[in-house]
């Protein structure tokens, strides 16, 4: 098989196909995360980010590549989650400028794309590492370029530039040491491998009713309670929305008064698609979940009973949500746009609350295993209503999306590269309103480095980082983002943990406990800093924070 343009229909085939495989193999890429914590989550951030650039493609009429590739790049743009999705999208992003008016594509454009796409994406990088998703992209892109210098053909060229990929993807190791340590690929490459495979099924049409991509339920949950499902309601009107409720079920298939009917996966969700819109349908062999946005929810839950026994059932009314997150978000007519604004990233009730009472103005739900999207960001960042916006990203795998944020909004904001819960309450000390972004931006960077950052988590897996033996089911210890210690007691690891921490310039130490920690073990923390220095002042919060029993700060 011979192709010598990639007209607007095959574009599209590379990019839904490339969706599907990489949700596909997502919980794999989220497998390959360095750290053994409970918290890998690159599969599925590329995977969020590059399902919201395909759906971008999908609503898309035109059959002119340059037009698609500008709705892949900015639905990338606008869904990038964590480091990973955001290089993704910079990649595509420079992949769109090189195919800026173009129609077709041939094989020296493509690949032309493709380098374009890993010049955007270094320059967007401050410091770019080798042996990551970046090394995979070029490597790519540079064997794509010399097959389109021999052949004509675009199948060769992506051909070339799946195995120049899966090559690179091999070479990671040896390129990042801590890799090697502990003998895996790079994840960000892996899930690009993926893309691009799935580019080259698109282009061969080496593809099958099992290649069509069903989300897990996790990611399910995921998507449906994501930040902007409702954030994104303080922009519509009331009378617009069409479906007015949103309606749950899980269906526990052959249980209950008997079936009437035999369950077909395809079947089953093209019924309920003209029922509704915003559905979503995940089923295995003993279960089906469902949630859709629909006018009858009786008859949605009439046709679950066909199957099996309702065992979860939710039904919200979406009009009566909306009115009151109407009232609760919009600014009243009298109230003009503050000064200031601040935006802090976090999880948990309590930390959000502590985070209040520093003076943040909109704290967005999100962190470590749920890193929100650019999008997320920028809507946060406009729901301040202020002039002048300051973001704590509190993690350093949000912050790349947060500087994508501060390019799509019109406020003037500042990114204060906070990678911890602790560093950002402390960097809200510093912040002075009578001074400017540049300047707040600076002097709240500077006060990072008045902080020590410490988590206590369980390692999901054996391993060895730095010389330190780590032991599945154990308690690590991670100071600013380096595991110190391992112990099968979680107390004793919090103990050893906090007292590495400690040294003679120590005055607060800050516990704040989260979902599986308790008060009673945070007290015993606090006794032990005292047992060692009895001068130092120890507070204890609830958090209540997901994976981290304990985040613990020294100051």
């Amino acid at each position: 098989m011979e192709l010598k343009e990639i007209q607007g229909k095959q574009f599209q085939d590379m990019i839904r196909v490339a969706a599907h495989r990489l949700g596909r193999n997502a919980e794999f890429v989220n497998s390959l995360n360095v750290f053994p914590v409970p918290d890998g989550d690159t599969g599925t951030n590329m995977n969020l980010t590059v399902k919201s650039g395909a759906k971008a493609v999908n609503e898309t009429t035109s059959d002119d590549v340059g037009q698609l590739t500008k709705k892949f790049a900015k639905g990338l743009l606008m869904g990038a989650r964590g480091n990973s999705g955001v290089i993704t999208s910079q990649l595509f992003r420079g992949f769109a400028k090189s195919t800026d008016g173009k129609k077709q594509l041939d094989a020296k454009e493509l690949a032309g794309a493709f380098t374009g796409g890993v010049e955007t994406a270094y320059q967007a990088v401050m410091k770019p590492v080798e042996g990551t998703i970046l090394t995979v992209a070029r490597e790519a892109a540079k064997a794509a370029l010399l097959k389109a210098n021999d052949s004509d053909d675009i199948i060769e060229v992506v051909r070339a530039l799946v195995e120049a990929s899966k090559k690179a993807l091999a070479s990671t190791p040896d390129l990042l040491p801590v890799l090697k340590e502990v003998g895996v690929v790079d994840s960000g490459g892996q899930g690009l491998v993926f893309i691009y495979e799935g580019f080259l099924e698109g282009l061969t049409g080496e593809t099958s009713e099992k290649d069509v991509y069903v989300p897990d339920e996790s990611e399910m949950d995921e998507m449906v309670n994501a930040t902007h499902h409702q954030s994104v309601q303080s922009q519509l009107s009331t009378a617009d929305i069409q479906f007015g409720y949103c309606t749950e079920m899980m269906v526990e298939l052959g249980q209950g008064v008997k079936p009437t009917e035999k369950f077909d996966y395809q079947t089953f969700r093209n019924h309920l698609s003209d029922l509704g819109d915003s559905l979503l349908v995940v089923a295995d062999d003993e279960v089906v979940k469902v949630h859709v946005h629909t006018e009858h929810p009786g008859q949605v839950l009439g046709y679950g009973q066909k199957f099996g026994a309702l065992a979860k059932i939710k039904i919200d009314n979406m009009r009566i949500q909306h009115e009151s997150i109407i009232e609760k978000d919009e600014p009243k007519p009298d109230e003009g746009p503050k000064e200031w604004g601040i935006v802090a990233i976090a999880s948990g009730e309590g930390i959000a609350e502590l985070f209040r009472s520093l003076g943040v103005t909109y704290v967005l739900s999100g962190g470590q295993t749920m890193n929100p999207s650019t999008q997320d960001i920028a809507e946060a960042i406009k729901a301040t209503n202020a002039k002048k916006v300051l973001v704590l990203p509190n993690n350093g795998n949000i912050l790349l999306a947060a500087k994508q944020a501060q390019e799509v909004v019109d406020q003037e904001v500042g990114i204060v590269p906070s990678k911890s819960i602790s560093q950002g309450m402390t960097a809200l000390l510093s912040f002075n309103p009578e001074s400017d972004v540049e300047a707040n931006v600076a002097e709240m960077t500077d006060a990072l480095t008045l902080v020590k950052s410490g988590q206590i988590t369980e390692a999901i897996r054996d391993t060895e980082i730095d010389g330190l033996q780590i032991h599945e089911g154990h308690f690590m210890g991670i100071v600013d983002g380096k595991i110190l210690v391992d112990h099968e007691d979680r107390l004793q690891a919090a103990i050893e943990t906090v007292t590495k921490m400690l040294d003679d310039d120590s005055e607060i130490v800050t516990i704040i406990i989260g979902q599986s920690g308790n008060e009673q073990e945070a007290q015993q923390i606090a006794d032990a800093v005292s047992a060692v220095d009895d001068e130092i002042e120890v507070e204890i919060h609830q958090g209540d924070q997901p994976v981290y029993p304990y985040l613990i700060a020294v100051e």
